[in-house]
């Protein structure tokens, strides 16, 4: 038999064998930092001549205007939240909100102790509350997002936040314990003298201390952990559900790192601000501008002033790394169901470097470089992520998600810091 017959006898492709061929969709964004800064001016105008009660209009605006530009697979997403339950939930939060500075204000402790509690008690409610707010605004091509997750899985998800609580009034019983002989007290009218604080015991207190705050730390990354995870599990597209992979340790050493870029970057900062507070100092004193002593005074000043930039400056690059890394991890183990996954190749030196780059044109243009500074960091990590799709996109359809839900969620994570854009 020859080739060419032996070709003849191949058996041709089905359309089952096509429609299982993976594709790849690389995520698009189309905006640009001069259309949105017209957005962004808009908001900003009509915040500060409502005093703030813009907010509620200028978020869907933005919403509107990140989403209408984002495409997954040729298609952009939607925000379709109605605005009068947008501005409802900002409402009830400024009233909340009003109500814990007055009684902040006036001294109601109790009243303020109420108002902790209950915030503690129901922050894992404001977070799904949120989630289910905005996924179940956000379409693609038509379909919902839902975040099935019920509230037994939502509070078991939660236990480091009553952990949390728990191990700060460890820290300050134990405090009282070592050093509540060492207060001052009163004997009948007359204060009772003040027993001298041994060594021994103020070592403990701190070690005391320092455990609760790397406990704390350790139930930070754990719920941050917990919430992520129980948010891509519980969140479908459609019929379809979401694969995860990460662990718990993943998250630890994006926050080790976070730590150490931190301590690097105040090392650097700190270098940097001494040397130019001294070459100032010098240069005044050299050309006789300075009274005798009076530079020392000046570098104080400067140095209360570095002190406070350092903080900033420092804390940027930590957070551009950890944001970056987190990104990465996510969208890099993520996939819908069996047949879709994403693919993230979002470089950490970039986006570090993109957001030096960013927070220096924003200073030195006293905020107006904001929006093209957004506009850049998000269309670095959007476009970062491919969709790859086992077959044809259209298997991703399924039935729409009906109702929709209260305004109050997302008002309630934007006052906590929860946001989905950028």
């Amino acid at each position: 038999m020859d080739a060419s017959s032996q070709r003849d006898l191949r058996p041709e492709p089905s359309a089952s064998d096509a429609l299982e061929k993976i594709r790849a969709h690389r995520l698009r964004f189309t905006g640009s930092g001069g259309e949105y800064f017209r957005v962004w001016i808009v908001n900003v105008l009509l915040s500060i001549v409502t005093l703030g009660f813009y907010t509620p209009f200028a978020r869907k605006r933005t919403a509107q205007y990140f989403y209408s530009h984002s495409k997954v697979a040729g298609s952009p997403l939607e925000f379709t939240a109605q605005q009068r339950r947008m501005v409802f939930g900002f409402v009830l939060v400024f009233l909340l909100s009003a109500a814990y500075q007055l009684a902040v204000r006036t001294g109601q402790d109790t009243a303020v102790g109420l108002f902790i509690l209950c915030g503690a008690a129901l922050a894992p409610v404001i977070w799904a509350s949120a989630m289910r707010f905005r996924l179940s605004n956000t379409r693609w091509r038509g379909l919902r997002l839902v975040f099935t997750a019920n509230w037994k899985e939502i509070y078991k998800a939660s236990w480091p936040i009553f952990a949390l609580a728990l191990v700060w009034i460890g820290v300050f019983y134990g405090i009282a314990a070592l050093v509540g002989d060492y207060v001052t007290g009163f004997e009948g009218d007359a204060p009772k003298p003040r027993p001298k604080l041994e060594a021994g015991a103020g070592w403990s207190a701190f070690g005391i201390v320092l455990l609760g705050m790397f406990l704390s730390v350790l139930c930070i990354i754990r719920i941050e952990y917990n919430y992520r995870s129980l948010l891509v599990l519980r969140t479908r597209i459609g019929n379809e559900i979401s694969r995860w992979k990460p662990v718990y340790m993943d998250f630890v050493k994006i926050w080790a790192g976070t730590v150490l870029v931190f301590v690097l970057s105040i090392v650097v900062v700190a270098m940097l601000s001494a040397a130019v507070a001294g070459g100032l100092a010098m240069s005044l004193k050299s050309v006789g501008y300075m009274h005798p002593g009076a530079w020392i005074y000046i570098a104080i000043a400067l140095g209360a002033v570095m002190s406070l930039l350092l903080m900033i400056l420092a804390s940027g690059p930590a957070r551009a790394y950890r944001e970056s890394r987190m990104f990465h991890l996510v969208w890099n183990n993520t996939g819908i169901s069996q047949i879709a996954r994403f693919k993230c190749t979002l470089s950490t030196r970039k986006f570090v470097l993109l957001r030096l780059k960013n927070m220096l044109l924003t200073i030195l243009t006293i905020g107006f470089y904001r929006p093209f500074a957004r506009v850049a960091e998000y269309k670095m990590k959007f476009e970062s992520v491919t969709l790859y799709v086992k077959g044809s996109v259209e298997q991703l359809a399924g039935r729409l998600e009906k109702g929709q839900k209260e305004g109050f969620g997302d008002a309630l994570a934007d006052a906590a810091g929860l946001d989905l854009i950028g």
